[in-house]
């Protein structure tokens, strides 16, 4: 009765395309995250579980903690690796603590390095 009929035709035509209205931006929120976050992310750990998978001995690896090591033996069904931090100083560590595997040099490259 005091409702003008304008308003009564928008609230019954147009109800559904306003819930999409506002559900659009929440939407859009999240796959802009996936793309920008969620996804990159878990390619990451993805990369890194193959790294680690990949291990093998006399590696050079940096540790979470900061140490760089070289890999002296790996244990197969263990999360455990034996590395050595110093000549004759062999310590276990986890998989999962060590985050980068470095690239081996070459013995020409180091003695290029070394006169440089």
């Amino acid at each position: 009765m005091w409702i003008s009929p304008a308003y009564a035709q928008d609230a019954a035509a147009g109800g559904g395309m306003a819930l999409v209205m506002q559900i659009l931006p929440l939407l859009l929120i999240f796959v802009v995250f996936y793309f920008l976050l969620i996804r990159p992310q878990q390619k990451r750990q993805k990369e890194h579980r193959e790294m680690l998978g990949r291990l093998k001995r006399g590696d050079r690896v940096l540790t979470s903690g900061g140490i760089i090591a070289v890999v002296t033996k790996v244990k197969d069904g263990v999360d455990e690796v034996e590395v050595e931090i110093a000549p004759n100083v062999r310590v276990n560590v986890l998989r999962t603590t060590i985050g980068d595997v470095f690239k081996p040099v070459a013995a020409n490259d180091a003695k290029a390095e070394a006169k440089g």
